[in-house]
């Protein structure tokens, strides 16, 4: 029997891996959505990008945890008794940097992370065109909130830097109409 016959779709039909998927276009830095797009592709959108996001910095924050990890395994089969002063103090340096990352990266996994649950207690207690209205305005007063407290000697916070970006991306998909 010829496979066409029972199989009438083209084998060209199939999506092939390497084909992009909507929430990989929908995450895009660059996405332009058309003025008139429906709010659940605006929504979408929008979760797509913090899931997106919350992934790249949960890679960041293993590869800052198995860096920091390495450099303190590299210590503890150190052999040498007796080091320079400054390479012990190279070494330090070099630790509280990998512990800073670290310590950077998981903030900005805390931002991403909240910014989703908040996005979906905006979903569950709001409807229609509003939601994204909502959600902007709810991460703003938190943000202005966080500022507030933010201590005058820290010159920036990774949870806020990361609030502030998951607002420049509803800025960037919301509808033009919406208040934001």
């Amino acid at each position: 029997m010829d496979s066409d016959k029972l199989f009438p779709f083209s084998k060209d039909n199939e999506s092939s891996d390497n084909e992009p998927g909507s929430d990989e276009l929908l995450s895009d830095e660059n996405l332009r959505l058309p003025e008139g797009a429906n709010i659940l592709v605006r929504l979408h959108a929008v979760r797509a990008w913090l899931s997106r996001r919350r992934d790249e910095v949960s890679i960041e924050v293993g590869e800052a945890a198995l860096a920091l990890q390495e450099m303190m395994q590299e210590e503890a089969v150190e052999t040498r008794p007796r080091r320079g002063m400054h390479q012990i103090e190279a070494k330090q340096q070099q630790f509280q940097r990998a512990q800073k990352a670290l310590a950077e990266s998981q903030q900005r996994l805390s931002a991403y992370e909240e910014a989703q649950s908040i996005l979906e207690d905006c979903v569950a207690h709001t409807s229609g065109e509003r939601v994204l209205v909502e959600y902007y305005l709810t991460l703003e007063e938190l943000v202005l909130q966080s500022q507030e407290r933010l201590d005058l000697t820290e010159d920036r916070s990774p949870w806020l830097d990361a609030l502030s970006d998951v607002l420049h991306r509803i800025e960037h998909v919301g509808t033009p109409e919406e208040e934001l």
